[in-house]
């Protein structure tokens, strides 16, 4: 039944699935969104070290835009590992289907005790062409990249993530995106173009992206304004031939 959640391991105790970071950092585990990781988010988002660098979260961060947002990774979350699930059942000795999403993304650190805490999330979805300066050709751009069907080798993925700022300079989502890079958008979504929009200035997050691979394109102005502020933008493009 566990063959189509491949290379995903299984908490034996909660039966959650999840990935573990390699060394040095295998106290940190990506697992799915979880209903209680409403107050810890809470507080990471009225950081203006992790929200002044990411584009969506409104300022300030309440109680009600934390359900929403939960409530919304959990049931993409779960639509995916449904989906895993009945295929196990139609493809018991497979083939390992395509999906079009990470069902796990949110990043925790495990403590001695064994409780965990969130520190962070990395999602992978469909890409907006932020790159895309002209608005008719973005959208045409978007309409045609959401109609393909998973595996698509043509498909455009784009990849987001934050990190508690407690947690920075550590290689922690180094590692993370790595790891989801080479075990899961790769293998299980068939992902072979995947890019990444950073706020222009963010050195860090852009050389979390370096070190796994994608090529910095240089800034682009879209016009973007995010909470009143303009905002310049820098494009990071991983395809598997670049390295």
């Amino acid at each position: 039944m566990t063959r189509q959640l491949h290379p995903l391991e299984i908490n034996p105790k909660t039966g959650e699935p999840f990935l573990r970071l390699p060394a040095p950092h295998q106290n940190i585990i990506l697992t799915p969104p979880r209903q209680g990781d409403q107050s810890v988010l809470i507080q990471h988002m009225n950081d203006p070290a992790i929200y002044g660098w990411i584009e969506g979260p409104p300022v300030p961060y309440l109680p009600e835009h934390a359900d929403f947002w939960i409530q919304f990774v959990k049931e993409e979350s779960d639509t995916t590992l449904q989906y895993l699930r009945k295929s196990a059942e139609n493809f018991p000795n497979g083939p390992l289907q395509f999906v079009d999403a990470s069902p796990v993304r949110h990043l925790r650190e495990v403590k001695e005790n064994g409780t965990d805490i969130l520190i962070g999330d990395v999602n992978f979805r469909r890409s907006p062409f932020e790159e895309v300066l002209d608005e008719a050709e973005r959208k045409r751009l978007q309409e045609e990249n959401a109609n393909k069907q998973a595996g698509d080798p043509t498909i455009q993925y784009a990849v987001g993530d934050w990190l508690a700022a407690s947690h920075h300079g550590r290689g922690i989502m180094t590692a993370a995106i790595g790891l989801l890079m080479t075990t899961w958008a790769i293998p299980r979504m068939g992902a072979r173009h995947v890019v990444a929009h950073t706020f222009a200035g963010n050195i860090g997050s852009n050389r979390v992206f370096e070190k796994n691979g994608f090529g910095n394109r240089g800034l682009f102005d879209n016009g973007k304004t995010v909470r009143g502020e303009k905002k310049v933008l820098t494009l990071l493009e991983w395809k598997p031939n670049d390295g």
